[in-house]
């Protein structure tokens, strides 16, 4: 019988990690994975959305 494997995880996009689909919220300008862990150190933007952020006077 094969075994099942299944893989619930997405990548951060503010820091890298691997974490659980499911705890995580959703960049507030695009909508990508920023994991629980970025959330709570007060991440709002991935890494992309706040780097246009910083270039953007």
């Amino acid at each position: 019988m094969a075994e099942i494997r299944e893989h619930d995880a997405m990548g951060c996009r503010a820091c890298g990690r691997e974490e659980r689909a499911s705890e995580g919220y959703p960049c507030t300008k695009c909508g990508t994975f920023i994991c629980l862990i970025c959330t709570f150190k007060g991440v709002t933007l991935c890494r992309e959305c706040a780097a246009q952020d910083t270039a953007t006077p």
